[in-house]
């Protein structure tokens, strides 16, 4: 796959480094997934990350280090993670290219799988 599956804004990369030097426990980074949530029918889910999955997708951007779950792959690619603060919500935001829907009160969106590229014709 070229690229990275997701990427990081600034903003989200120095939130997720103050998270992760506050535990009490060593932490590789924060896994990253997707769970069947709200009336949209997915919900970006985070955790920390003590150790690598067998088939997880590593990431490493602004020296943070991101551990996709394979099954969300396709529904992440072209992702950008960031973090945002207002007077009402703090939190982190997806601005995801494979996002189709959101429910009105933002707790869950439709996601379609990314389309992958042809590289190769098969031979006629």
């Amino acid at each position: 796959m070229p690229g990275n599956v997701i990427t990081l804004t600034n903003k989200a990369a120095d939130r997720i480094k103050a998270i992760i030097a506050k535990s009490d426990k060593p932490i590789l980074g924060v896994r990253l997934g997707l769970e069947n949530a709200g009336c949209a029918g997915m919900a970006y889910k985070l955790d920390y990350a003590e150790e690598k999955a067998p088939l997880d997708e590593v990431v490493t951007d602004k020296g943070v280090t991101i551990l996709v779950d394979p099954k969300a792959i396709l529904f992440l690619l072209g992702t950008e993670m960031d973090y945002e603060e207002t007077k009402l919500r703090s939190g982190f935001v997806f601005n995801n290219p494979n996002e189709t829907d959101a429910c009105g009160c933002g707790e869950s969106v439709t996601l379609k799988a990314a389309e992958m590229p042809v590289t190769e014709q098969a031979p006629r």
